[in-house]
C-alpha cells in the first residue's frame, strides 16, 4: 500500500515538474525572446518598389510589426494598460476591453504598427514595463505620394499581396516569387509632375462643375506612354479603410461609357479612309437626320451644306449620320474595330474593360448612323487615347502602356513590351482629320475655348447622354462632357483627353471641358518643353552622349558611376552591406568616395545627379 502511495506521489511530482517546465518555456518564449525577435527578425521578403519614370517612389517597403499579448503574463491589468496604451495610440480602457473580451490567452492587440512604435515597444520590453507583449516583425508598404496616381499604383492587403492596380497586376514580380523573395522594381511611364498637374486641374474642374467624377489623361502618341492619368474621386492607399470602391476605381481603364461627339473624329476618319466619303463630299443638314425608318437624329442647329470638315468643326450629328449611309454596315464595323474599340488595349492595368461594340450582324437600321455620332457604343478613356494615336501618328495606331521597365535585384533591365503598333489609316486621312480638328479650335469651331497662344491644337469636343439604369432610356439630366486635343497639330507629341461625368448646370463639352484642356495644355507645353512661339527651342551643334549603361559591380573597389542614369542606380538602394545616397535627377556627375576607393562594410556612397 505504501508502495502505491509512493508511486502516486512520484507520478504527481513528475506531472507538476512537466507543467513547470512547460510554463517556464512559455515564459521564456513570451518575455525572454520577444524583444530579441523584434530587434533581430528573421529574413523577411523584399517586395520591390514601384517608381515613376524619373525614379520617384510611388510604393516602397517598410518594416512594421503585429503586436500580441499573452494574458497569463499580466500581473496588474490596470497598470499594464496604462503603460501599453499610449505606445499603441489607444486608451487604457480600450486595451482592457480588448484583453477581457478575448476568449483566448493569446491575442493580437494591434497590427501593422510602424517603426517608431516598434522602437517604443522594444524599450518598454527591455525595461520590463509590459511583460507578456510580443512584437512580431512583418513587412509593410507605404505610398509616399499618398493619393497621387493611387488607382494606378493600387495597394496590398494584410497578407502583403497586391489587391488592386500595379500592386495586383505585377504581384509575382514585385514579390520576387521566382527570385527567393527578392522582388524586382516596376518603373511606370507616369511622370509624377505631369500627374500632379492633371490631378490639380481635374480637382478644380470637378469643383467648378460639381461633377460626380472627372478623368484627365496625358499620353505621348509616338510611344504610347501614359504620362499621367488622373481620376477623381481618389483615395490614399496608406489608409485603405477610409476609402470605398468608388474612390478606388481606376475609371480611365475599367469604366465604359458612350463617348458622344468626340467619336466623330474616328467615325468620319474611318469613312474617309474607306473612300465612302471624301473631303469634297457634301451633305445637307436641316437640323436632323431623317432615316427611311425609325426616329430622326437631331442636331443642335441647322448647318446647311456640310462636308467632313464642317461635321467636325460644328459637331454636326446629321452630317455624320448621312455620311455613314455611304458605307456598308460590315465595312463600317471593321473600320471602327480597327481603332481598337471593342478590345482591351493591354496597357498594363488590371481589370481593363473591352468596352462594347456589337457586331454588325446584329445592328438595327438605326445602328450605323447612331454609331457615327458616338452612341450605341461604349468605350474606355484609354481606348479613346489609343484611337487618337492613329490620328496623331499619320495613321499608325500605338497602343498605350503604363509600365516602362522591370529592374531585377541584380540590375538587369527588361523593357516592358506592350501590344504591337499597326497602321490603320492612310497618312493623308490622318493629316486631313488633324486639319479639321485644328479648325475646331478656332473661333468658328466648338473647341475654341481650348486654344492656346503660339501653338496649334487639334481639338474635338463632345457631350454624351447617359442611360438611366432604371428606365433604360437616356437620362434628361445626366451627361458626360468631354474634349480631346492633339498637339502640336502639325507634328504631335502629346494627346490630352478629359471626361467630366455628370456635371451640374452647364453640360456642353465645348464650354466646360475645353477650358480645362487649355489649362492642361498650357502647363504641359512648358513642362515638357514642346516648342512654340514664346518658348522656342535652341538648336546647336554640340551633343551629349548619355550611355544606356549597366550597373557596375560593387565588390572590392568603388566603381566609376559617371554618366549612369538614376534608374540604373536604383538596385544599389537595396544593398545591406553599404549605404547609398542618390541626390538629384538625371545622370551621375559627381560621386564620393572616388572610383578605386576600397569597399568596406557599412561604408557610405553619395552620388550627385544632374
Amino acid at each position: 500500500m505504501n508502495k502505491k502511495r509512493n508511486y502516486f506521489f512520484v507520478f504527481i511530482v513528475l506531472i507538476l515538474f512537466a507543467l513547470y517546465l512547460l510554463g517556464f518555456y512559455a515564459y521564456l518564449m513570451i518575455n525572454g525572446e520577444n524583444a530579441a525577435a523584434a530587434m533581430h527578425p528573421a529574413a523577411l521578403p523584399e517586395r520591390g518598389p514601384i517608381l515613376d519614370r524619373n525614379g520617384r517612389f510611388l510604393a516602397i517597403q517598410t518594416t512594421r510589426a503585429n503586436v500580441s499579448i499573452w494574458k497569463p503574463s499580466i500581473d496588474k491589468l490596470d497598470v499594464f494598460s496604462v503603460e501599453l496604451a499610449p505606445i499603441l495610440g489607444m486608451s487604457p480602457d480600450e486595451v482592457i476591453q480588448r484583453i477581457n473580451s478575448s476568449p483566448t490567452s493569446n491575442l493580437y492587440i494591434k497590427r501593422q504598427v510602424d517603426h517608431d512604435t516598434i522602437k517604443l515597444l522594444n524599450t518598454a520590453l527591455e525595461e520590463g514595463k509590459i511583460k507578456g507583449v510580443r512584437v512580431e516583425p512583418i513587412v509593410g508598404r507605404i505610398y509616399p505620394e499618398k493619393n497621387l496616381a493611387s488607382q494606378i499604383v493600387g495597394f496590398v492587403g494584410d497578407e502583403y499581396r497586391g489587391l488592386e492596380g500595379i500592386e495586383y497586376a505585377f504581384n509575382d514580380i514585385l514579390a520576387g516569387l521566382e527570385n527567393n523573395g527578392k522582388g524586382s522594381q516596376v518603373v511606370l511611364t507616369i511622370d509624377v509632375n505631369v500627374q500632379r498637374i492633371l490631378e490639380r486641374i481635374a480637382a478644380q474642374t470637378r469643383e467648378e462643375t460639381r461633377a460626380e467624377a472627372v478623368m484627365l489623361l496625358a499620353m505621348d502618341p509616338r510611344t504610347g506612354e501614359v504620362l499621367g492619368s488622373a481620376s477623381l474621386p481618389d483615395f490614399d492607399p496608406n489608409n485603405i479603410r477610409a476609402s470605398d470602391e468608388t474612390r478606388r476605381m481606376n475609371r480611365p481603364v475599367i469604366w465604359a461609357y458612350e463617348p458622344g461627339s468626340v467619336f466623330k473624329v474616328f467615325s468620319i476618319a474611318a469613312l474617309m479612309d474607306a473612300n465612302a466619303v471624301s473631303g469634297g463630299s457634301v451633305f445637307i443638314c436641316n437640323g436632323a437626320y431623317v432615316p427611311s425608318r425609325g426616329e430622326p437624329i437631331n442636331c443642335l442647329g441647322v448647318h446647311g451644306r456640310v462636308g467632313p470638315r464642317e461635321i467636325i468643326i460644328h459637331s454636326c450629328n446629321a452630317g455624320a449620320a448621312y455620311a455613314s449611309d455611304h458605307a456598308s454596315s460590315g465595312i463600317f464595323y471593321e473600320l471602327i474595330n480597327d481603332f481598337g474599340f471593342g478590345s482591351r488595349t493591354g496597357a498594363g492595368s488590371p481589370g481593363e474593360t473591352a468596352g462594347y461594340l456589337i457586331h454588325s450582324d446584329r445592328w438595327s437600321d438605326r445602328s450605323k448612323p447612331t454609331l457615327a455620332i458616338g452612341q450605341e457604343i461604349a468605350v474606355s478613356a484609354y481606348q479613346m487615347m489609343q484611337a487618337a494615336t492613329a490620328i496623331a501618328n499619320d495613321g499608325v495606331l500605338v497602343p498605350p502602356k503604363i509600365v516602362s521597365r522591370i529592374i531585377s535585384p541584380d540590375g538587369t533591365i527588361k523593357e516592358w513590351e506592350g501590344a504591337a503598333n499597326r497602321r490603320i489609316l492612310r497618312a493623308e486621312t490622318a493629316r486631313a482629320m488633324r486639319s479639321y480638328m485644328a479648325d475646331t479650335a478656332t473661333n468658328i469651331g466648338t473647341g475654341w475655348r481650348a486654344a492656346v497662344d503660339d501653338l496649334s491644337l487639334a481639338v474635338k469636343t463632345g457631350t454624351a447622354q447617359i442611360i438611366d439604369p432604371v428606365t433604360r432610356k437616356y437620362s434628361s439630366t445626366d451627361f458626360i462632357a468631354s474634349c480631346i486635343a492633339i498637339l502640336p497639330a502639325e507634328s504631335p507629341s502629346l494627346i490630352l483627353y478629359l471626361a467630366i461625368v455628370k456635371p451640374k448646370g452647364e453640360i456642353f463639352g465645348g464650354r466646360i471641358a475645353a477650358p480645362a484642356i487649355r489649362e492642361a495644355a498650357e502647363s504641359l507645353i512648358d513642362y515638357l518643353g514642346i516648342p512654340r512661339g514664346r518658348n522656342p527651342q535652341v538648336s546647336h551643334s554640340s551633343s551629349i552622349n548619355i550611355p544606356a549603361g549597366r550597373l557596375p559591380a560593387v565588390s572590392n573597389q568603388v566603381p566609376d558611376f559617371s554618366g549612369l542614369a538614376k534608374r540604373v542606380l536604383l538596385p544599389l538602394l537595396q544593398r545591406e552591406d553599404i549605404s547609398v545616397t542618390i541626390n538629384g535627377d538625371g545622370w551621375v556627375r559627381r560621386q564620393s568616395p572616388p572610383p578605386g576607393t576600397p569597399v568596406t562594410h557599412g561604408m557610405a556612397i553619395v552620388l550627385e545627379l544632374e
